[in-house]
């Protein structure tokens, strides 16, 4: 298997489009920042909104009430006073995840 990376840059710092890897020269890979955990919103803000919740890891949102959307990077869709409450469960959640 081979390895492709985008945007890459090489030991000056000069940005490469794209650099292919034969897969016999990489030894290890890794992350460098932990994934941003979807589900464990969803279940979170489950427990404020039952059964109003609705996961799509694959398109990476969550429905609230299926009139809010959050993505990792918070809201993205929906204003009221139930965004507002989604919006507080997802600051906790993101300041649990620093900790």
């Amino acid at each position: 298997m081979s390895l492709v990376l985008s945007e890459a840059k090489d030991q000056d710092g000069q940005p490469l489009h794209r650099v292919v890897l034969n897969g016999s020269v990489v030894a290890k890979i890794f992350a460098v920042e932990k994934p941003f955990d979807l589900k464990a919103l969803s279940e979170r803000l489950e427990k404020v909104f039952p059964t109003m919740v609705r996961l799509y890891e694959d398109k990476g949102f969550i429905w609230v009430m299926e009139k809010i959307k959050v993505t990792e990077k918070g809201i993205a869709e929906g204003a009221g006073p139930a965004a507002e409450r989604v919006q507080k469960v997802y600051q906790q959640f993101i300041s649990e995840m620093k900790a």
